[in-house]
């Protein structure tokens, strides 16, 4: 299986697929994109690498805050899923699809899903993915954004590419990370055939107490974060810990939790003192370290997909079997 830690493995894999061409849908659900040359590069990058690139007409429209308002939104999302494409992909996050969460088209997302689309993305995108899988039991992919990973200056991230090629060509079968120093002596760990679900936290924390919340029981959720302190975690995990999400879990896959300034007064509070705490009020397994977030190396992971998850030592792998 593919680690992200064993660079050349994983490119040599993704360069030696034969994989050919795909039909990328390109499409703007949530903020609206700041970084025109990004978003070109992007476009570009894609294109170079022999793909067909559909841009949604409004994929640059902006409304406040938005790219478009959220009838502007609505219809790129469903344009996007009816695009036929092997790759729907953000060009952002943001903020904007809860509130759509209503008048989502699910029937004509989980039918694309169902034909072979992969809808990809992440941060605000995980209030689509958790809606879906919560509403039609739908499989979609967190994973990288059009502007922030394929459209650096420079070359975007060969961990993220290689993931994404393996994505494209159906390669794809898991993920392995490299836990920190102080796992070497934790017991191993097993999960067999459980729900991976999961992603951006405030916005998983966001939807507790609605429909739009997955009920995933003995599931493997995964959770990251962006600008947001350690104490801002502790209080969103508290909420799916007291809503009794965290309980129903068999594993926590702690992400990356980056762009915060410790305080004086933190006095030595940080994420690790987060994992700590969580740690002795779950009876999860809880992993940290794993490459997902708001970062340029990244893997993809299919949220709604069963996968198994093994660790011993400082070695943590998660697998799956032809997700969607």
């Amino acid at each position: 299986m593919p680690h992200p830690h064993h660079h050349d493995a994983h490119r040599r894999h993704a360069d030696s697929s034969g994989q050919g061409a795909r039909h990328i849908y390109i499409y703007s659900p949530s903020g609206a994109v700041r970084d025109k040359a990004a978003f070109k590069r992007g476009v570009a990058r894609l294109k170079a690498l022999g793909h067909d690139v559909e841009v949604d007409p409004d994929a640059l429209a902006s409304s406040q805050r938005f790219a478009g308002d959220d009838a502007t939104r609505l219809a790129a999302i469903g344009r996007a899923a009816t695009s036929g494409a092997d790759v729907a992909l953000i060009s952002r996050g943001g903020y904007g699809i809860t509130r759509l969460l209503p008048a989502l088209p699910y029937k004509a997302l989980a039918k694309a899903a169902e034909r072979g689309t992969r809808f990809v993305g992440l941060s605000d995108f995980t209030a689509l993915q958790c809606a879906l899988l919560a509403r039609t039991g739908a499989t979609t992919w967190a994973g990288p954004a059009l502007c922030a990973d394929f459209g650096v200056e420079g070359a975007p991230d060969d961990i993220m590419e290689a993931c994404f090629d393996d994505l494209l060509c159906g390669q794809g079968e898991g993920a392995g990370w490299r836990l920190p120093k102080e796992c070497e002596g934790h017991a191993p760990v097993q999960v067999r055939k459980a729900v991976l679900w999961g992603g951006n936290l405030a916005v998983l924390a966001g939807l507790a107490g609605t429909p739009y919340l997955p009920d995933v029981r003995g599931g493997v959720l995964f959770l990251e974060d962006v600008n947001e302190h350690p104490y801002r975690i502790e209080r969103m995990l508290t909420q799916l810990l007291l809503a009794g999400v965290l309980g129903r879990q068999k594993a926590i896959l702690m992400g990356q939790f980056t762009g915060f300034a410790a305080t004086p007064h933190d006095k030595g509070f940080g994420m690790r003192s987060v994992v700590e705490w969580l740690r002795a009020r779950v009876k999860a397994s809880v992993l940290t370290h794993l490459p997902f977030g708001h970062v340029p190396t990244k893997v993809l992971l299919p949220v709604g997909a069963k996968v198994s998850l093994v660790s011993e030592g400082r070695d943590a792998l998660v697998v799956w079997e032809h997700a969607h």
